[in-house]
């Protein structure tokens, strides 16, 4: 099997403690799209940054395309692109003149440059703009362009760290319309991370969730909602706080294989909703507690998520943030 990326017992230790992965195993088909999961700080950007020769692991062994990301950096350095979290253009110039700069970068011979930016360009929806300055583009277009100057090289493989973090929905499907028709178009691979759950839901092939440097669960989002299993009950409660003793005695209850709360939200997961619903709302009753509301549901990746990490993945903090550092970085 033609495989892009192969990790093999990879770790990577900072300042000789802190242990930012730790012994991951991973591989990534070709020309697939591949999404990786996991709450801040669990070793998503550190591992993306090996694989494209940005680090180096401390112990362990990684592979782009069959080649050494350490002792054959170079020829990896041909075949990949990144897209960091960070702002990667400059926004006193126009689009077209942040191509033209990356195309040098790249060494992209002299005479291919005009079609190569006018082809990236036009992939990103962004030759009508390609004048103006990038200060006055929209996030969404900020990003596009990002992208664009990842993609000047026809890359095998790109990395997107969050590609679409702090942008709105519309502009986050744009944003993967023209990915997927770069992809379709040349092969590439894609591999990212994302705190949207619906992201790697719908546009990921395969999918890995990383926690503490580990990789803990891995397969499709059909496959990886199918271990969480059964139906999920949720009770909104009327003036209700989590007490642990509570979980507790519900997590004993024969026909119950989890629970947490979210929220005002009592989730309680069970292999079948509707014989398994009598039974905790007499517990409820029992306890003198209110119920306002009952809904069931289908496990989702967010509880696939918390199956796997134990706790949701944080989007408003992070996304508020970025879009923040954007918005002042175009401003100047």
């Amino acid at each position: 099997m033609d495989f892009a990326v192969q990790a093999k017992n990879l770790v990577k230790v900072y300042n000789g403690k802190v242990k930012a992965l730790d012994g991951v195993d991973l591989t990534v088909e070709a020309s697939g799209t591949f999404a990786l999961l996991g709450p801040n700080g669990a070793g998503k950007t550190t591992l993306m940054r090996i694989l494209t020769t940005q680090l180096k692991p401390s112990t362990g062994e990684a592979y782009v395309f069959g080649l050494n990301v350490t002792r054959d950096g170079g020829k990896v350095r041909k075949l990949v692109s990144y897209v960091p979290q960070e702002m990667s253009v400059w926004t006193d110039i126009s689009g077209y003149e942040n191509l033209l700069i990356y195309a040098k970068i790249f060494g992209i011979p002299r005479l291919e440059r005009e079609k190569m930016i006018d082809e990236a360009l036009d992939i990103m929806g962004l030759n009508n703009v390609k004048g103006e300055l990038v200060r006055t583009y929209s996030g969404g277009m900020v990003r596009r362009l990002e992208i664009a100057c990842a993609m000047l090289v026809k890359p095998k493989i790109m990395f997107l760290d969050e590609p679409t973090i702090g942008l709105d929905p519309g502009a986050r499907k744009i944003v993967w319309e023209k990915l997927n028709l770069f992809k379709k178009e040349y092969g590439v691979t894609i591999f990212f991370n994302t705190h949207y759950m619906d992201e790697a839901d719908l546009y990921a092939d395969d999918i890995a969730i990383i926690d503490q440097g580990k990789v803990v669960a891995r397969g499709t989002s059909e496959e990886l909602k199918h271990s969480v299993g059964g139906e999920i009950i949720s009770f909104t409660l009327e003036n209700f706080q989590s007490e642990s003793w509570l979980l507790e005695e519900i997590r004993r209850l024969k026909l119950v294989r989890g629970v947490f709360m979210e929220n005002k939200d009592l989730n309680i997961l069970v292999d079948d909703a509707e014989s398994s619903l009598p039974c905790i709302t007499d517990f409820l009753k029992s306890k003198a507690l209110s119920v306002n509301r009952i809904s069931i549901t289908k496990p989702t990746l967010d509880d696939v998520f918390l199956k796997y990490t134990g706790g949701r993945l944080e989007e408003k903090g992070r996304i508020s943030d970025v879009r923040q550092v954007r918005y002042m970085i175009r401003r100047g």
